[in-house]
Parts: structure tokens; C-alpha cells; sequence
């Protein structure tokens, strides 16, 4: 809130609340450490908090309100959903008609309120409360998780050592307790940006987990009574067998929410104490990513544009699951994507549905595997062929063969570095003369969290840390690359300690995670004439590495503390990604 010192002082002198020699003294104080004079007031208890924020209310010209000991209608609670209500702190208490009251930390947060006026569609009259007050208020979303749950609890113990049977089961999974507990799992999950929602049963209890900026997270806990009826509901949403819990299941379904398409691949696997469900949420409705927005930069992005322009060869995108290689492809693929080519796929699984693009699900039971439905694609006259993933000799052959004939293949590997992949390869059984002649760049990457721009903290690795460091990287390559670089407006000769970094710190903007969001840190390596003739002499992957950085190629983790130098990332996070 934009309350200056001068303005509390004086409003204090007014009030009485703290006597004048006090209060001067404080505001010396603020001042001098250039904080809040509130926040010193409160540090040396001369003011409570909630009387603060009460005089607070009283200068900004808003309603205070305690609602420590108020208990709000769980349908006016639940207009605002928890996530939103926690990440922004802001709580709905009564509704009128056209208008809804609302209590905040921080009444002046013009965009939290734009937001919920556009999303109710209701005049919005905000109040201010204490910290105390808005925690009280937060755990009412609890009790009414609670009270949801309440029906389902009470049907499952009368229920519990009946011989469940697919109706049985059809009957639960259709009932308005389970459907409501469902429908709550996914909206929170939508809310809270989570690419995955774990649902895990153990022996007392089935704790839900989602994975948020690749980090899984508790999300809540259920009693255990509740587990055969969620699991119900998610086989019938994804048509799935309700009766069969030894094997593997998976499917998909979709729903619509506020307009955008989101999709749930299901996955379900028969555990000691269940059957486990991990749903991965894809949103179609995303706005189409660019190669720049995923952080590919300087002469590796201008590589891959060159690159991708040609008719034919290969390009391959590497690294672990979980390191958005298949985003990559279907980001290349978007930029490919015109009325003059025909592009075809053959995926495992068909993450998105693309406006265009021919897309094949591999299906092993029939026999359709990649190297049969590249096989397939190669006989429907493609310009352009993705495929998933390659696996196998087989499918790895005929994607050579095919991007010697005249075809852009375009597929990924799991290795951990570009150079890597080439004998990676030819380990597989490829040729060298033929991967030399059809290869066309390798892009390696990982995906790393990036700093909450709100709170993150400047500071100064420390010898200790530097040392450390030195012990796992090539520390003298590294801040060479970062020397190089005109960003950060380094001297010739800076060293470690010279380098700014940032550190993730926590705020309500970021839900105290002092992480927002991701980015990839990529090396893409450019198969040029000098890179051909080492893979046609079987040279080692650390000579073509080698050969590559002396011809500018960055490597990961170079582009990674770049990232962490330029406060779009932590040190922390590309150790954490890098490490092997």
C-alpha cells in the first residue's frame, strides 16, 4: 500500500495512539533504514497489528474488517477460489445483487479487483483486514473442502464391507458428493497452473499432490473412505473399465472451463493400497509458444530458424522426460505449420491437437509402433514428419532414410548433452556417413523455474559457494561465456565475485514460492562440415563438444548461469537441473 511515512506519522499524532517523542524516534528509525514506519512500529510493539491496519483503513478512505470470528456463506466464500483467494489475499464476504464486498490486505491491488469484477461480473466494495483476520478467514475454504467431503465420508462407511460390483461402483461414481470432490481436485489444479495431479492412496489416508513448475507439491489429504469413488469418477470421465483394478488403464477426457479446452491424460496403476492416478493437465486453448519466449537466444536461436527452413535432414531435441522436448517440437512445428506442407506425426502419446498437422497415436497392441507408423506416414507424401520419439534401431533408420529422401524428421532422444547424441546413434547401430549427411543441428535442454520478478533477492556467491562450484563445472569456461556477454556489462578481467545473482524470496504474487513459471536453458549444436567429418571418424562426444564450444556453441550450463546472471533464474535451480 502506497501510505507514506509522513502521512502515518501525522495521522497518528492525531489519533493519540503513541505518544509524540515515541513516535518521532520510530520515525527516525524508519527512515534512516528506509522501511516502513508501520512496519518499525511493529517490530518494537508499539502498535498491534490490527490497530494498524485500522488506521490504515481510516487514511485510505475504506471499511476495516475483522473476520476472525465471522463465518461467511460457504456460496459467497466459494465465488473467489481458494487458490486465488490465498495467492492474492483477498477473501469474498456478502453479496448483494449487483455488488460484492471484499476484504484485503491490500485495497490499492487495482488488478486483483479488475480481475474478480470481470470474473463475478459484480461491482466490487473492498475492505481492509489484518493478517490475522485473512488467516482466520482462509481456513473456512478448509472446513468447506470439509463439508463437501462429508457426504461421500458418511456414504462410504455405510457402505464399507458390501461387495462392490460395476454398478455398485457406476452408482458412486455418478453421485453428487464424488462429482463434487472430483470437479474440486481439477479446478484447484487448473487455478494453481499444475501440469500433473498425482491422486496417491496409502494405507490410512489418499494424499493429492500436483506438479507446479515441475515441482510436485502436497495439495491436500483425504480420508481414505473416498478413494474407490474418486477413482470411479475418473474411469468413467476417461471411459475406462470400472471393474478391472489389476492392470494398468490409461485414457483421456476433456472439459471446458472459462471458455479455453483443457484435456486430462489419465494414467492409472494398481498399487499395494489402490489403484494410483497421475492426470496430466494440457490446456488447448494456450496461446502457441515461440522458440524466443522459451528462452533459446544469440546464435543457437539463430541456428535453429536457419535450420528449420530446409527441406530436408534432420533435427533432433534432446534430453530427460520432464525437459520440454516435446514443446520444442510442437513449437517448430507451429512456425512450419502453412497451407504448402503436408506435416505428419506419429506420437506416444498425442499431447496437443494441432489445426492441420496429421497426428497418428502409436498403438503396439495392432502393431502400430513408430517404425510402423513411419512406415505408414512415408507412403501419405509428407513435407515435414515428427516423430515422438526415437526408441529403437528400426524406427532410428528409418528416419535417416527418410530425411535422406527428402523429408524434414523431426524427432527427440534422451541424452544428456547435443554432442552426446551423435554416438548415442551410432551406438544404436547408425551409420556415420549417413547420420554425418542427414543430421542437421541437435538441441539438448532442460527446463529450470524462474524467479517470481516480485521478490527475488540480489546478491554475491561467496568463496565457499565459489569453490563448491569449482569442484563440479568448469568454472573459468563459465565466466569467460558470461564475460562475452554484452547483458551484463561485465569487465574483461570480472571474476566470480563480481557477478550479481538473484535468489528466490517469496511473496503473495508468487504464493511464497519465489518461483513463477519456467524456462529452458539450451546448447544446440549446429552440424556443420567440421562436426561431419568427426562423426564420420567416430570421434568421442567430448572432441565434438569440444570442437563445437571453440566454434561458439554454449553449453547448458553456461546458457543456465547466463539465465541466473541476468535474474531470470537461480544458481540453484540450474545446479539442480544440470547435475548428473
Amino acid at each position: 500500500m502506497r501510505i507514506e511515512n509522513e502521512q502515518l506519522k501525522n495521522f497518528i499524532l492525531d489519533s493519540g495512539v503513541i505518544d509524540k517523542g515515541t513516535l518521532e524516534a520510530a520515525y527516525a528509525n524508519a527512515n534512516s533504514q528506509k522501511k516502513k514506519l508501520g512496519d518499525v512500529l511493529l517490530e518494537q510493539g508499539l502498535i498491534e497489528e490490527a490497530k494498524l491496519r485500522e488506521l490504515y483503513a481510516y487514511i485510505l478512505g475504506v471499511p476495516f474488517i475483522d473476520l476472525s470470528k465471522e463465518m461467511i456463506p460457504q456460496d459467497i466464500l466459494q465465488i473467489i477460489p481458494e487458490p486465488i483467494a490465498k495467492k492474492f489475499k483477498i477473501i469474498a464476504f456478502e453479496r448483494s445483487r449487483k455488488e460484492l464486498k471484499v476484504a484485503m490486505l491490500n485495497p490499492e491491488d487495482i488488478q486483483t479487483i479488475d480481475f474478480i469484477r470481470k470474473k463475478t461480473g459484480l461491482k466490487i466494495i473492498t475492505c481492509l483486514t489484518s493478517e490475522e483476520s485473512m488467516e482466520d478467514a482462509l481456513k473456512q475454504y478448509e472446513k468447506s473442502l470439509k463439508a463437501e467431503f462429508g457426504d461421500i465420508i458418511q456414504k462410504s462407511s455405510e457402505e464399507a464391507g458390501e461387495e462392490e460390483d460395476q454398478e455398485d461402483l457406476k452408482k458412486i461414481a455418478e453421485g453428487l458428493p464424488v462429482i463434487r470432490i472430483v470437479d474440486t481436485l481439477i479446478k484447484h489444479a487448473i487455478l494453481q497452473g499444475a501440469s500433473d495431479i498425482h491422486i496417491e492412496p496409502d494405507e490410512k489416508e489418499v494424499r493429492v499432490r500436483y506438479r507446479i513448475d515441475g515441482i510436485l507439491h502436497d495439495a491436500m489429504t483425504l480420508p481414505k473412505q473416498v478413494k474407490d469413488g474418486i477413482i470411479a469418477r475418473i474411469k468413467v470421465l476417461s471411459n475406462l473399465k470400472l471393474d478391472e483394478h489389476r492392470v494398468p488403464q490409461d485414457g483421456r477426457f476433456k472439459i471446458e472451463k472459462d471458455g479455453d479446452k483443457i484435456s486430462f491424460r489419465v494414467s492409472i496403476l494398481p498399487i499395494f493400497d489402490g489403484e494410483k492416478i497421475v492426470m496430466r493437465v494440457l490446456n488447448e486453448s494456450s496461446k502457441g509458444l515461440t522458440l524466443e519466449s522459451m528462452g533459446l537466444t544469440g546464435q543457437g536461436l539463430e541456428i535453429i530458424h536457419r535450420e528449420i527452413k530446409k527441406p530436408n535432414g534432420m533435427i533432433l531435441v534432446t534430453g530427460p522426460t520432464g525437459s520440454g522436448k516435446t514443446t520444442t517440437l510442437y513449437t517448430v512445428m507451429d512456425i512450419l505449420n502453412t497451407p504448402d506442407v503436408n506435416i505428419s506425426t506419429v506420437e506416444d502419446p498425442v499431447e496437443y491437437r494441432m489445426p492441420r498437422i496429421n497426428q497418428t497415436q502409436i498403438f503396439p497392441k495392432v502393431g502400430l509402433t513408430f517404425a510402423a507408423g513411419l512406415r505408414a506416414l512415408l507412403r501419405q507424401d509428407p513435407d515435414i514428419i515428427m516423430v515422438g520419439e526415437i526408441r529403437d534401431k528400426e524406427t532410428m533408420e528409418m528416419a535417416i532414410q527418410a530425411a535422406m529422401t527428402g523429408h524434414l524428421v523431426l524427432s527427440t532422444l534422451h541424452t544428456n548433452s547435443a554432442a552426446g547424441t551423435l554416438p548415442r546413434l551410432i551406438d544404436m547401430g547408425a551409420e556415420p556417413f549417413l547420420l554425418a549427411s542427414t543430421m542437421n543441428v541437435v538441441i539438448a535442454q532442460r527446463l529450470v523455474r524462474k524467479l517470481c520478478q516480485d521478490c527475488k533477492k540480489e546478491y554475491q556467491l561467496n568463496p565457499k559457494e565459489i569453490k563448491s562450484l569449482a569442484e563440479n563445472y568448469d568454472t573459468e569456461e563459465i565466466i569467460a561465456h558470461m564475460r562475452e556477454d554484452k547483458s551484463l556489462k561485465l569487465d574483461g578481467k570480472a571474476k566470480w565475485d563480481d557477478v550479481k545473482f538473484y535468489k528466490a524470496s517469496g511473496c503473495d504474487q508468487c504464493n511464497h514460492e519465489g518461483y513463477r513459471g519456467r524456462v529452458g536453458i539450451f546448447e544446440v549444436l549446429d552440424v556443420d562440415d567440421d562436426i561431419q567429418k568427426m562423426i564420420s571418424q567416430r570421434m568421442t562426444a567430448e572432441e565434438i563438444e569440444k570442437r563445437a564450444k571453440e566454434k561458439g556453441m554454449s553449453t547448458m550450463v553456461e546458457d543456465g548461469f547466463l539465465k541466473a546472471a541476468q535474474g531470470i533464474t537461480s544458481v540453484e535451480e540450474i545446479l539442480r537441473v544440470t547435475k548428473e
